[in-house]
């Protein structure tokens, strides 16, 4: 196997299947040789078995924490090149991810030419950036995020969410009535 056909070989590990069948596709159209795993049992016996150059791990598995998968993988394999995505981003998240062997560090949605970028940014200089590429988000953001999490911990219960929030029902009913704030 020839470098370009070993770069081109990427594992994507996502437990949201509707996500992870999307970016495989895509992937894969742009001529791509694609595998995808839903949890950090199946990553890890596809990382042996399938042997990519690339790696994009969502931050929060169902079975594990994104970030501690890819401390496992590098230990398999340090040459691998991991990229971690999340929906609930974060710069401590995004710091911690890049110390311990990210590359870089992306907030879901994305899409799969972001995705190559952020792999052909590297690429192209032949180093690891020196610190993550996520943008500082705003409060506003930070804050919406945040409810959305407590809202999905929840199962959507809207009084319940409130209640770990602290603050009043109709408050937050008007919070989740507003769109998202941009980045």
């Amino acid at each position: 196997m020839n470098s370009r056909e070993a770069s081109d070989r990427i594992l994507v590990v996502d437990d949201d299947d509707a996500y992870r069948t999307r970016l495989v596709r895509a992937l894969r159209d742009r001529g791509l040789e694609v595998e995808g795993a839903a949890s950090v049992a199946e990553a890890i016996e596809k990382l042996e078995s399938f042997r990519p150059a690339r790696a994009i791990l969502d931050l929060r598995l169902g079975d594990g924490s994104g970030i501690e998968l890819m401390k496992a993988l590098l230990a398999i394999d340090p040459a691998l090149e991991c990229l971690v995505l999340t929906g609930y981003g974060s710069i401590a998240t995004a710091v911690e991810a890049v110390r311990h062997g990210a590359i870089d560090y992306l907030t879901k949605p994305v899409d799969a030419d972001e995705i190559l970028l952020a792999f052909g940014a590297r690429a192209s200089s032949g180093a690891a950036p020196a610190t993550p590429s996520v943008q500082v988000p705003s409060l506003h953001r930070v804050e919406w995020e945040h409810i959305q999490r407590v809202l999905a911990d929840c199962g959507g219960n809207i009084s319940e969410a409130a209640r770990q929030l602290g603050m009043h029902r109709r408050t937050l009913q008007r919070k989740l009535a507003t769109q998202p704030p941009g980045k």
